[in-house]
């Protein structure tokens, strides 16, 4: 949860007015950013809180533990949990900058990316260096500034780039056009990996993250209660890996890597097998299909399955492949198992072999995110 004055304490005064800001109104912080509202949704900060004091309405910052806003106070609820590490995701910018690319101004936009960027690694990570891994936005609307943004953040210590589940809702072209290429190869070059998260594309059925709030519609019915939409996020992800491993962007792009943020490792079997049974059959007659490749092997070459409970994932962690797989804990948000993270992570891993559980819950994320101990 971005404190109030990230963007007030770093973009020039000519913005003055129109950065984004925190204002009362009815009570409660919302965050204003260029003559818009945007409410902080209060399941993004329920750490510490009953389930049955949790909802949907905008919460003031009092109204939060330290540990959702202060990266030195988060260190103290890392460690009451048993983590070493963490990769934090942005939350008023939305998981890939949404926000700031359906903003009408793309100058002062720009300037709002590259400011919390800088927060990210000079301000929170700096505040732990060997505890929090920088990740940076991107400005997806501009490939050539994504280029030179993967750069300049890659100069400053990041480890990888948030980019939109899939670009297609957000009026971008596809995985399976070569309008990223300029992308893909810079992110090869610095070694950056590409963390896809739920939702950054902004469809997720049931809900609009541009409104910041449940909507009838999409996939669901469209009078199913919020708790349709929410059981269902992590299957947006679903549609991305299929996408990516009939992209040809794997095949161009050997280092490239993806991770499948908050998005559960359970349906990965059947997404697996199902896509190899689709290229058997299939790939003779479609041009733009690779005839030597299985989906599978890219998958395994390319992509990083991440969970927070997942027994039917672990279960079937073999064939998902067991170098590929990583542990979330979700601070602060509502799929959080903080602050028992460590012992039902230990639950649920109970009966799987030591070396495979450090590789799930330490060792594959420090060799993605090239994030050795110090």
């Amino acid at each position: 949860m971005e404190h109030p004055r990230v963007w007030l304490d770093r973009l020039p005064s000519k913005f003055d007015g129109r950065t984004p800001r925190i204002e009362e109104q009815g009570g409660k912080h919302v965050w204003v950013y260029d003559g818009v509202v945007f409410p902080t949704i209060g399941l993004n900060a329920v750490a510490g809180r009953e389930p049955r004091d949790w909802g949907v309405d905008p919460m003031r910052f009092e109204e939060m533990i330290p540990g959702c806003y202060d990266p030195v106070a988060r260190l103290k609820d890392m460690d009451v949990d048993g983590v070493h590490a963490a990769l934090c995701f942005p939350s008023f910018p939305g998981f890939a900058g949404g926000v700031f690319h359906r903003a009408q101004d793309k100058e002062l936009a720009l300037a709002c990316i590259q400011a919390w960027n800088d927060f990210m690694v000079d301000e929170w990570c700096a505040a732990a260096p060997d505890r929090y891994i920088p990740l940076a936005l991107l400005p997806v609307w501009d490939v050539a500034a994504c280029v030179a943004e993967v750069e300049r953040t890659a100069a400053k210590g990041a480890r990888t780039v948030s980019f939109p589940d899939s670009p297609v809702p957000l009026g971008l072209p596809s995985f399976h056009s070569n309008h990223w290429e300029p992308l893909w190869d810079v992110c090869e070059a610095t070694e950056v990996s590409v963390s896809l998260h739920f939702g950054s594309g902004s469809f997720v059925p049931g809900f609009s993250f541009a409104a910041a709030k449940p909507v009838p519609g999409g996939l669901t019915a469209p009078d199913a209660p919020f708790a349709v939409a929410i059981a269902s996020f992590a299957t947006n992800l679903m549609w991305t890996t299929i996408d990516l491993l009939f992209s040809g962007v794997l095949q161009r792009h050997p280092k490239l890597q993806f991770a499948l943020s908050e998005g559960g490792i359970g349906w990965l079997p059947y997404i697996l097998e199902r896509t190899d049974q689709t290229w058997e059959k299939h790939r003779w007659y479609q041009k733009d299909i690779d005839f030597d490749t299985r989906p599978s092997d890219l998958f395994r070459k390319h992509f990083w399955g991440c969970f927070i409970e997942d027994k039917s994932g672990l279960r079937n962690r073999h064939e998902i492949g067991i170098d590929r797989i990583m542990l979330e804990i979700d601070y602060p948000h509502s799929d959080s198992t903080w602050p028992n993270s460590r012992k039902i992570a230990a639950d649920l891993m109970k009966d799987i072999p030591d070396d495979e559980v450090a590789k799930i819950v330490e060792d594959n994320a420090r060799t993605l995110y090239r994030f050795p101990r110090s």
